[in-house]
């Protein structure tokens, strides 16, 4: 019985994922190089490609149709930083286009918003239909191994470190969508 559940296991379904967005290839010192042969995202395009258009705007809120999640149009609903704490008790008091099971992204959701194609994903965000995405960091759900402490993600670059939770980043609240 158990070699029959493990047999099944090692069929389970693959994960498609996304293009990275990236197009331009560097060298070490950060100079852009050719792409072929370099085995750099910008030169494999591995992934699928996203879907057109990626994002789609209803009211207050934005579907991501790659991952399916809803975001809270505003990417600075509470007009400021919070702590993580604060942030936390936000996203899961707020009602917003008519959906009340709102909650702080983990870092990989944070993360699949960020395009590495372009120099500035906030700014990138910005015209894609949300407002306000701020060219900082947002706090992410996920804790670091010291329980005090939270990864955060910039905005503008993808860039992650994780920081105490009683300073004061950014919050953008999620839900699962559909």
């Amino acid at each position: 019985m158990v070699l029959l559940m493990m047999a099944g296991a090692a069929f389970a379904g693959t994960v498609n994922l996304p293009k990275t967005g990236q197009t331009t290839c560097y060298d070490t010192n950060g100079n852009v190089i050719p792409c072929p042969g370099t085995g750099q995202d910008g030169a494999l395009q591995a992934g699928v490609a996203p879907p057109s258009p990626r994002f789609q705007v209803n009211g207050d809120c934005v579907t991501d149709t790659l991952t399916g999640l809803m975001w809270a149009k505003n990417a600075n609903l509470p007009n400021g930083t919070r702590t993580w704490y604060q942030a936390v008790d936000d996203c899961n008091n707020l009602n917003l286009c008519g959906y009340t099971d709102w909650r702080l992204p983990n870092v990989n959701e944070l993360e699949s918003l960020i395009n590495a194609n372009e120099p500035n994903s906030a700014t990138w965000l910005n015209g894609q239909g949300f407002t306000n995405v701020q060219a900082n960091y947002y706090w992410s759900s996920t804790t670091f191994a010291y329980p005090d402490y939270a990864w955060v993600v910039g905005m503008w670059s993808g860039s992650m470190y994780f920081d105490v939770k009683s300073s004061y980043y950014y919050v953008w609240p999620v839900r699962s969508g559909q």
